[in-house]
Order: structure tokens, then sequence, then C-alpha cells
């Protein structure tokens, strides 16, 4: 997935710590190659390519898994989240290595192949649809959460039941480690979250203390580009075919990462106000939105259980 993994374990004995990470790399490897759209012979990539297919296709239950929690959070945030945003994501990635936008009308093309009417699933034969010509799956605002969560499976299945797993920032927990009431893990300040600048400007904010959880972060640190005197985020607004624009950065809280994963990326397209509206929808999760304003970074923070906000 091309950033930085790290897992750590409370094992029994070395050995045993050894043998339980080197299977959960290896279910991190494995999830990689099903949801990765940058090959085209993943399970995602084979499925895009044949758009629109004869009829449904038979799907593997991890792809099946992240399809449907897909849907449910697209639903649930006005479409702000939507694996279909393949074709605009494209168009995109070719828009931040020319420094132009895309032009109007391919952008129209594209977002005539989105939204949740071009995925069909039937739950009772495990098989998919794709119903519009031109369709790409992207799984890019899921997909590391939920390796995160199959990794921490991983490594329960062989007895681990304290253990921390990172992915370049995005971090999932088990239980605490022995005589702690949870894994310690630090919020990266605003000035740091989008200016790619882990040093930069905002005093810190004190750690989470999480166990049974997850908290991701969301923002345009590493990858933008400004166009004609505007900044856009790598993150695709699916009702607009552009990249999110400003200085912005969302860290969610979950109680999975799975969630967190596609929540950050969702709040990200909407926004702190209509945002904590959707954020109502999803009991148990806290999220906190820093953008720039008049030059100025301002915070909001969700209600939340007390023990799951991030705190500063």
């Amino acid at each position: 997935m091309a950033v930085p993994w790290t897992v750590t374990v409370q094992a029994a004995d070395e050995e045993t710590g050894r043998r339980a990470v080197a299977a959960a790399f290896a279910e991190i490897a494995r999830i990689e190659a099903i949801l990765t759209d940058y090959e085209p012979e993943s399970e995602l990539s084979r499925l895009s390519a044949a758009a629109p297919p004869a009829g449904p296709v038979a799907v593997s239950e991890d792809l099946w898994r992240v399809l449907v929690r897909a849907g449910e959070i697209r639903d649930a945030t006005d479409g702000a989240f939507d694996l279909t945003v393949g074709p605009l994501t494209t168009l995109w990635r070719r828009a931040r290595q020319s420094g132009r936008l895309p032009p109007a009308d391919k952008r129209a093309a594209a977002q005539a192949a989105v939204g949740g009417a071009a995925l069909a699933l039937d739950p009772q034969r495990r098989t998919v649809h794709l119903t519009r010509p031109g369709m790409r799956l992207d799984a890019g605002g899921i997909g590391r959460g939920y390796a995160l969560d199959r990794a921490l499976d991983v490594l329960a299945a062989h007895g681990i039941t304290s253990a921390m797993i990172d992915c370049s920032g995005d971090v999932v927990v088990s239980g605490p480690p022995p005589g702690a009431p949870g894994w310690r893990i630090a919020v990266r300040p605003f000035a740091a979250a989008t200016t790619a600048d882990r040093s930069a400007g905002d005093p810190p904010i004190a750690p989470l203390v999480l166990a049974h959880a997850a908290v991701t972060t969301s923002g345009d640190a590493y990858q933008f580009v400004e166009i004609d005197g505007v900044r856009y985020s790598h993150i695709v607004d699916p009702r607009t075919g552009l990249g999110v624009t400003g200085q912005t950065a969302v860290t969610v809280i979950a109680p999975d990462a799975t969630t967190a994963d596609a929540l950050a990326t969702a709040l990200s397209v909407l926004g702190p106000e209509a945002g904590r509206n959707v954020m109502r929808r999803f009991p148990g999760c806290a999220a906190r939105f820093m953008w720039m304003e008049d030059g100025r970074p301002q915070i909001l923070d969700t209600p939340g259980p007390p023990d799951s906000r991030p705190s500063g």
C-alpha cells in the first residue's frame, strides 16, 4: 500500500510474537492483492475491467465485505463516500500530474459512471453487477482500514489479545498493554497534518488512550496540488469530480478501522457543518475537523463517547 506499517504485540514469548507478526504482515499483503486498483491483476481491478459484465459476478468474501460496508457508509454519508468514484479519481490523478483541471466534458462523462445505482449487490448469491460502462471501483478510502482490521483478526487467531497496528498514522488496537488502561496514540497537530512538516506550528495534542478501537486521519499534507491558486486535495468529491479544496484534516475514532478510514474520507468531503450532522448516524464514533479560515486554524469536535474523543 506504498506506506510503512508497524505491528506491535504483547506475547507470551518472542517466538509466538514473531509468528503472529509475520502472519499479520502476510494478511496485509493478501488484502492489498485483492483491493488495490494500481495492479491490473487484483480482484478489484479485474472486476472493474469487466464493467459492465453480461451479468452478476461472484466475488471473494473479503471484497464482498468491503463492498457491503462501503455501500452502508455511502448511504449514511449521502454519497460523500462512494467506491464507484474510480473514473473521477483516474481523471484527478492525471490532473495532479499535469497541473491542469480535467476538461469539463471528460469530468461529466466520468460522473455519469459514478453513483450508488451503478453497483448492484446480491447478498443471497454474493454477486456484484457493475451496471454502467466506464465504471471503475476505487477502494483507496477504505482499503487500509479493512487491512488493519483483518490483520488484527489474524493476531487474535494467534492468541494475541494486546496489539497495535499502525499504517502511516492510521491505527487500530485491541486490548491494552499489561497494567495500562489503553494504548497511547499521538494525534498529529493541525499544522503537521496539513503541511507535511511534523514539527510545524501548533502545540502538541494530548495523546489518545484507546483500547479495542481505531483512529485515522485524512488530510492533504502529502498529496495535494495547486491549480490557478487553489489548493486541491487528493481526496475527490464525488459530487464535483474535483479534489477537496482548502487546507483541511479530519481525525476519526471508531470501533473498527474500516469505519474510521471510510468516515475520515467522507467527512473530508462534507466539511465540518454537514459532517457534524452525518456523525449523528454513527454512534460510538467521534471526529475532529481542522481547517483554515481567514488564515487561522479552526477546530470542531463532534460529540462522542468521552473516552473516544480526540483531546487537545
